[in-house]
């Protein structure tokens, strides 16, 4: 039985974690995406409080979800979503670009 318990646990912690890098590749792209198109807009500061206002509404209901009342799974998610950002800073540019 402990080692069932343990293989759950291993699953649900490994599930947090994966949705943390999707929830990071999610919010930094669409970061991404929004630093490049600021030069050709006419409202850059619109486009910048708008995409802020659509991830922040995306990401922090993802966290309380995958959460679900366990502060295990909220720092496996939020260390994958840091572990996301490490890898697309590497992917797509210098250490300044994210």
């Amino acid at each position: 039985m402990n080692n069932e318990l343990n293989m759950t646990t291993f699953a649900i912690l490994s599930g947090a974690f994966a949705a943390g890098l999707l929830l990071g590749a999610f919010y930094f792209i669409a970061l991404w995406s929004t630093v490049c198109k600021i030069p050709v807009t006419q409202r850059p500061g619109s486009m910048i409080l708008g995409s802020l206002v659509v991830r922040m509404a995306v990401v922090l209901p993802a966290f309380y979800f995958v959460m679900s009342g366990h502060w295990e799974r909220l720092v496996m998610a939020l260390i994958g979503f840091i572990l996301a950002r490490k890898l697309l800073t590497r992917h797509l540019g210098s250490g300044a670009a994210i």
